[in-house]
């Protein structure tokens, strides 16, 4: 780290919630009902940390075998079914990512989560987890702030709120989306994530963590 931490910023699904996966396979089920034609994996790679709006038009164009009122408020109606979707898969059994309860219990500085998703979604998955009333007040959601990753406003925003400078802001990810947002707000980015599962160019410029243990609360 170059600069002292004044702040820690969460992303939520994938980072500190294992809500990632089982919630892109909600997306890739019910894409395959449709016709789209692709494997888990890539969805998985097209989907992970992606707005729903953005998943749903990408699911949208390549349906192939449309329905003959596919197209009458498409995309209304099917987010709604993902999101109850979601929340059902959410409900059959939901963990927080390795090491996150430790973490937050040792943590000095401020902290907050800034995700991409609804509030509704992200009160669900951190009440499931536990891990709600360390963010009831600090739960900064792109719906609310009307900026998405990998926009750096919902970020900078966070920042904002905990009073902190962006530069001495840690952002913790485990998509491009989120790591793009998060050294376009000029803040110190680390990743959840294996090396490989990043674009080179924005490889260079995170740190890499294999769980959240490896981020150590005595060094902020």
């Amino acid at each position: 780290m170059t600069q002292r931490v004044e702040a820690v910023i969460f992303d939520l699904d994938g980072t500190l919630v294992d809500s990632e996966a089982p919630g892109m396979d909600v997306l890739f089920e019910e894409a395959l009902k449709l016709g789209v034609p692709f494997t888990r994996e890539e969805a998985h790679a097209v989907f992970r940390g992606q707005r729903m709006a953005e998943c749903v038009a990408y699911i949208g164009a390549r349906v192939t075998r449309p329905t003959p009122d596919f197209a009458h408020d498409f995309e209304q109606h099917f987010t709604a079914h993902i999101r109850q979707a979601m929340a059902a898969r959410f409900r059959e059994g939901l963990n927080p990512m390795p090491g996150a309860p430790q973490l937050l219990a040792r943590l000095k500085v401020p902290f907050c989560i800034a995700t991409n998703g609804p509030r509704e979604k992200a009160e669900l998955t951190l009440g499931l987890t536990g891990l709600l009333p360390w963010f009831e007040d600090r739960l900064f959601c792109a719906y609310d702030v009307g900026s998405f990753k990998p926009d750096p406003g919902l970020f900078l925003h966070a920042a904002r709120a905990l009073g902190a400078a962006p530069e001495r802001c840690i952002v913790v990810e485990d998509s491009v989306p989120g790591v793009v947002a998060g050294l376009a707000a000029g803040m110190q980015v680390y990743a959840v994530c294996a090396p490989h599962q990043l674009p080179a160019h924005l490889a260079a410029g995170v740190r890499f963590i294999g769980h959240l243990a490896e981020l150590d609360p005595a060094a902020l």
